[in-house]
């Protein structure tokens, strides 16, 4: 990061310590400069901005780019401190691509309007064959989502006619956007503003702004950075600057300059792995009144568990969060803090998404986005719900559970095994897509080592691989989430049926659907649709190969991924999971692939 920025200007203070919070750019031509209330990360330290002002560097614009709710990320192309202003642009030239996600209230930005007027629009999707009579009165062509088969119009709330068209989002924009003609719009010209810091008065003074008392021993820089005021205080001379500035220009240009020319291949691809994940969006912090005000005083109580209470909540009138309120906190915040930071980093359609947290002295929540739908199991548990949502919705739903656990083992810095995979614990949203939540019982892991030190056993029973038990099966391990999400493709297909009645006996249920398979028998599950068949087929055989009892003998779960998007047709049933029936450890395979091989070591991050 700080080999894309260069310090240009002066006006940083003449007094050693501001000479870390001096002005900067990410080049040196039409860059704008970055300073107090906005910083620079990987650059300047966090007492030299403003919450919510990061900016960061790409190596593929001159332009900073700054992060707006949720995952809304924009150039900004200019920055008017007197005003209080910033010119913002999309980086991909389609800012309309992006308004489903901007949410301004959890920000200290607002859209801005020259004239202080906003229109209602409802963006519409429209077909080629669409009468085109109503198109010239009432809409705006939105031309980057439109193409040759449908045209995307944003159109007056007020005015919408009874058109056939799907409605995508409504939207509040500012009226100066649109220009004075009806036709095709950009968005290139949008503009934020913020109300606090108010500097706005120093810039027009000719002075600048700072934290107050930000060179005082006895304030902490959390204490700056949540509750500290501002002041303003005169720019310095060019001869107050020359000496110490200049000196810290030098050492800074000879210094990128060696970097420059000893910076292998892999120090780069480090550093544009960086770059893209500060492209994600950061958790923001609330103050324990800010959790009462937003949950309105604890008033919708939707859940608890061992870890703590739910409450519903909002952040605006169109964000909906689930505030976890957490009891049985340990230590002095060290691990709280982390556990954020790492979850923060956690961006991914199949996981509940942390949208900020708490921690006010011994008071600590968590705050993920809230899911319409509730849990899986309570679509699972009988017959009626199951079938209200149909077997190719839950297969959808299963490979999406899939993909999330692939990418908690593989697609974060460190391996991060979940420990409690279960119906429970899969939330829906609106679209019944999963997100995996509740991470409680996770842990942190190396991706190139193998065993997880565990002292006790941890999960729900019913879920938990036999390892976890006893270390005769093998290490623990990523596989370990293996076992409990073949456990639940088999409670989607069977209900949860503990037992099966079967004749006089009854037999663990797992087991009596292996029994049924391998004889070739009817598995007895209702059929309503073609196709449905073969789904149930898959999922179930799916599970158990992940079910086997020795974790050597399950797919990993980018394997699993593969098996459930087939067509079904190659997979075969694997040999019994169970001890009782086949004591011996065996290698499985399907379709001529091997699922295993040795486990890669994992050591556990304390």
């Amino acid at each position: 990061m700080a080999a894309a920025a260069t310090v240009v200007g002066l006006g940083g203070g003449a007094e050693k310590q501001h000479a870390e919070c001096l002005p900067t750019s990410c080049s040196k031509h039409h860059s704008p400069k970055i300073r107090f209330p906005f910083r620079l990360r990987g650059h300047h330290p966090k007492n030299c901005g403003y919450p919510g002002f990061d900016l960061s560097c790409t190596p593929h614009s001159e332009y900073p780019v700054l992060e707006l709710p949720f995952s809304v990320n924009v150039l900004v192309k200019n920055i008017d401190y007197t005003s209080q202003t910033i010119y913002i642009s999309d980086p991909h030239g389609c800012f309309p691509r992006q308004l489903p996600n901007l949410n301004l209230s959890a920000s200290p930005f607002q859209l801005l309007s020259n004239y202080d007027y906003y229109s209602d629009l409802s963006f519409i999707n429209c077909s080629q064959t669409q009468d085109q009579i109503w198109i010239y009165r009432y809409r705006y062509q939105i031309a980057c989502l439109s193409d040759e088969s449908h045209q995307v119009y944003a159109i007056d709330s007020m005015s919408l006619p009874d058109i056939s068209c799907t409605k995508m989002y409504n939207m509040s924009l500012p009226s100066e956007i649109f220009g004075y003609s009806y036709g095709p719009i950009t968005f290139d010209h949008l503009r934020l503003n913020w109300s606090k810091p108010e500097c706005g008065k120093c810039e027009a003074r000719g002075k600048n702004c700072r934290f107050k008392n930000n060179n005082s021993s006895s304030t902490s820089k959390s204490q700056l950075l949540f509750n500290g005021s501002t002041e303003c205080f005169d720019k310095p001379s060019m001869g107050a600057v020359l000496g110490p500035t200049f000196l810290l220009v030098v050492v800074i240009a000879i210094y990128h300059v060696y970097r420059s020319n000893k910076m292998k291949k892999a120090d780069q691809v480090k550093i544009d792995k960086f770059l893209e994940d500060y492209k994600a969006l950061k958790p923001a912090r609330y103050s324990y009144a800010d959790i009462k005000k937003i949950t309105n005083q604890f008033q919708d109580k939707v859940g608890q568990g061992g870890y703590g209470i739910v409450y519903k909540g909002k952040l605006s009138n169109d964000v909906h969060v689930a505030v976890k309120i957490l009891n049985n906190v340990k230590g002095n915040g060290d691990e709280f803090i982390n556990e954020v930071q790492t979850m923060g980093r956690i961006h991914h359609i199949n996981v509940v998404r942390l949208v900020g947290y708490c921690a006010d002295g011994f008071r600590r929540a968590l705050l993920y986005e809230f899911l319409l739908n509730n849990s899986l199991e309570k679509f699972i548990s009988t017959d009626k719900e199951k079938n209200s949502l149909g077997w190719e919705k839950l297969h959808d739903i299963a490979l999406g559970i899939a993909k999330g656990i692939e990418y908690l083992h593989l697609g974060c810095d460190q391996r991060i095994l979940h420990f409690d995979i279960k119906p429970h614990n899969v939330l829906l949203d609106n679209k019944f897509t999963p997100k995996i939540s509740d991470f409680g019982l996770a842990k942190l892991c190396s991706k190139e080592q193998s065993a997880v030190s565990m002292t006790t056993a941890r999960g729900t029973v019913g879920y938990i691989a036999p390892e976890v038990f006893s270390r005769n099966f093998g290490n623990v391990s990523y596989k370990s989430d293996v076992y409990s999400f073949g456990m639940l493709l088999l409670d989607m297909v069977g209900g949860r049926q503990n037992t099966v009645a079967q004749n006089t006996s009854e037999c663990y249920f797992p087991e009596w659907i292996y029994k049924r398979l391998d004889q070739g028998e009817d598995l007895g599950i209702q059929i309503e649709v073609d196709g449905d068949a073969k789904i149930i087929r898959k999922l179930t055989i799916v599970g158990l190969w992940c079910i086997q009892w020795y974790p050597v003998d399950r797919p990993s779960m980018k394997v699993v991924v593969q098996m459930l998007e087939g067509d079904g047709d190659t997979l075969t049933v694997p040999h019994s999971p169970f001890a009782s029936t086949n004591p011996m450890p065996t290698r499985g395979t399907t379709g001529g692939r091997t699922f295993n091989s040795e486990l890669e070591v994992i050591s556990e991050s304390e």
